[in-house]
């Protein structure tokens, strides 16, 4: 990730803030599930892959289900409901691995990713696996599917638009700007008055994200004044890779590009509030080159209706997997 987004401005810092994203539920299901992730038995350890050693944390019985990034984060947000049906594998990739020290950017290619993808499902011994990306890791998951086809049985993409670049760009802020409200507005701008660009500068630049990142909650969740601070315990952040992979690659990627011939159904879970990355109309354009694709709008939900609206992820996930076993 770059440094912590302008929310005046829709930059790439801003759409890298994509990757860290968490939503708000009411106190008590917020309680339950953060204490889930936090408070579970869990298989960890870490897998060697060039440089860089990947975390991961494993819990949960049931189809073997990689998420993709961040695994301390993630073990967070996804439900303790899950946990009873799924074998949640959490695994870092590069950008939220221990950094060891400057690599050349070649390191962060989008093959070499999804090679230590796969690595880690080979390394597990997890056999066929369902895939799961949220915000930019979401690309890693479809194109690691496009990769490893005879290894996946679903992909589910959360909190994404097809891309990052720049139209996709206008059309995150134009929806800010026509969609969100006054309040919500009023919010972010005292936010913005309260700890501002140059204070977050002078920061070490992944704290600086971190700290932006909790700013500008009224652009990420549904509640726009939710603290994310406690889901960020421990997070590493790998800010040359984000750099490269959510600055350049993400900004050009082509998600079409094989579609003709990739039959992997696609679940695609998106927030009405979800104000860091473009609409869910930005899928209309390609939605029928899918040969299964599943597109699921959460009304209450900004950024990751997985936290958000737990229990109706979890039920409309459980069902479409089920479905298509």
């Amino acid at each position: 990730m770059k440094n912590a987004h302008r929310a005046r401005d829709a930059s790439v810092p801003l759409l890298l803030a994509a990757i860290l994203a968490a939503c708000l539920q009411s106190d008590g299901e917020r309680s339950s599930v953060q204490q889930a992730g936090m408070q579970s038995q869990a298989d960890t350890g870490s897998i060697a892959t060039g440089q860089f050693n990947l975390q991961y944390r494993i819990e949960g019985t049931g189809t073997p289900t990689m998420v993709i990034g961040f695994p301390s984060y993630y073990a967070r947000v996804f439900s303790q409901n899950l946990r009873s049906h799924l074998r949640l594998v959490f695994v870092d990739h590069r950008g939220s691995a221990p950094s060891p020290g400057a690599v050349d950017t070649t390191a962060f290619a989008l093959d070499t990713l999804l090679d230590d993808v796969e690595r880690a499902r080979d390394e597990l011994g997890l056999g066929r696996i369902a895939v799961v990306g949220h915000s930019g890791n979401s690309f890693m998951a479809l194109e690691y599917a496009k990769r490893y086809p005879e290894n996946v049985s679903h992909v589910i993409m959360i909190g994404i638009a097809p891309d990052l670049g720049a139209a996709n760009t206008q059309a995150m802020e134009q929806n800010w700007q026509e969609f969100a409200s006054q309040q919500r507005k009023a919010v972010m701008e005292e936010n913005l008055q309260r700890i501002p660009d140059e204070q977050l500068a002078a920061l070490p630049p992944g704290q600086g994200f971190i700290r932006g990142y909790i700013r500008d909650a009224p652009r990420i969740w549904y509640d726009p004044h939710f603290d994310a601070s406690p889901l960020f315990e421990g997070v590493q952040i790998n800010m040359d890779m984000f750099n490269h992979v959510w600055g350049r690659i993400f900004t050009d990627i082509d998600i079409t590009q094989q579609l003709d011939s990739f039959d992997r159904p696609v679940f695609l879970a998106l927030g009405r509030y979800d104000f860091i990355v473009a609409p869910p109309s930005s899928w209309d354009p390609i939605r029928p080159m899918f040969r299964d694709l599943t597109v699921r709008v959460f009304e209450q939900s900004g950024h990751t209706p997985q936290y958000e609206e737990a229990a109706l992820f979890d039920a409309e996930l459980l069902r479409w997997m089920e479905e298509r076993q």
